[in-house]
């Protein structure tokens, strides 16, 4: 049986992508660290709405310009395993690859682009910054001083839980394919209702509504397992002897010691028979 390719790859960000939770990243520079964990904590875990945490977060904390921009030195340093091998082998093959995340949006699209994502297929929270903080009179007309702080934020779809799906929709538009959404949290799961299969990553962390909830889930702290559920076990035979033969096969061999689980009987099946046929057209049996 064949598995279908998922022509649109939808990631998200924090504890996906990279290992750390770019707002909590900021409360521990700023001492607050506790308290916005648990205000992450709860709006991943489902047990509150993004959209009531989102503003107390950042108020919390109130970062300058200077300390949003040292996530994306954190976000490089703490890069999820093979998160980068594996958009770069599913670009190959043909995919869109895109990132929707409720993060902050100049580390996010820094990092996405340094994982080789396009720009355009970034999305992220934007935020605005009170210009009369930090030493502005300095130097008004040349770039923004790194001490100006956080005023407010765009209050759009990522920043409330059930947002997501609505940019899954806007980035798809009218273009052909099917699309796999993969993500750690409350909010992606949420999303999956505007995507054709929903994959939970549990790499970093599991989260319990999600391990329950999710079509298919990914327990290892690598990435690659997804490849093959996106392209197929079939499609990953194109990358023999390219230079994404490694990760194609670090998939596979996850797969066999059990990183992926399945909560639909049928998607379970349907992805097994798929492997099977795979493995018969590269070892077929002798006649």
């Amino acid at each position: 049986m064949r598995w279908p390719p998922y022509k649109h790859v939808f990631f998200d960000c924090d504890s996906t992508l990279t290992t750390v939770e770019g707002i909590d990243a900021l409360a521990e520079a700023a001492g607050k660290k506790w308290r916005v964990e648990v205000l992450t904590r709860a709006a991943m875990d489902g047990e509150l709405e993004l959209e009531d945490v989102y503003a107390k977060r950042l108020q919390a904390v109130r970062p300058t310009q200077g300390q949003v921009n040292e996530i994306r030195r954190i976000y490089k340093h703490n890069v999820v395993e093979d998160a980068a091998e594996v958009i770069a082998a599913l670009q190959t093959l043909g995919h869109q690859v895109y990132i929707i995340s409720g993060g902050l949006a100049e580390p996010v699209r820094e990092f996405g682009v340094f994982l080789g994502v396009p720009p355009e297929n970034i999305r992220a929270v934007d935020l605005r910054y009170n210009t009369l903080t930090g030493r502005w009179w300095e130097n008004p007309n040349e770039r923004p001083n790194a001490e100006i702080r956080y005023l407010d934020y765009d209050d759009g779809a990522l920043t409330v839980s059930d947002g997501k799906a609505e940019i899954v929709r806007q980035l798809r538009g009218d273009h052909p394919g099917r699309a796999l959404l993969i993500g750690d949290g409350n909010s992606d799961l949420l999303a999956s209702r505007a995507v054709d299969l929903f994959v939970g990553y549990g790499g970093v962390i599991t989260r319990p509504r999600v391990l329950a909830k999710a079509p298919c889930f990914i327990h290892s702290p690598s990435l690659a397992p997804l490849l093959a559920l996106a392209a197929g076990p079939e499609a990953l035979q194109q990358l023999r002897h390219t230079p994404h033969e490694a990760i194609s096969q670090k998939s596979l061999n996850l797969i066999a010691t059990g990183a992926i689980t399945f909560q639909n009987e049928r998607l379970k099946t349907k992805f097994s028979q798929a492997e099977q046929t795979a493995h018969q057209t590269v070892h077929p049996r002798p006649h």
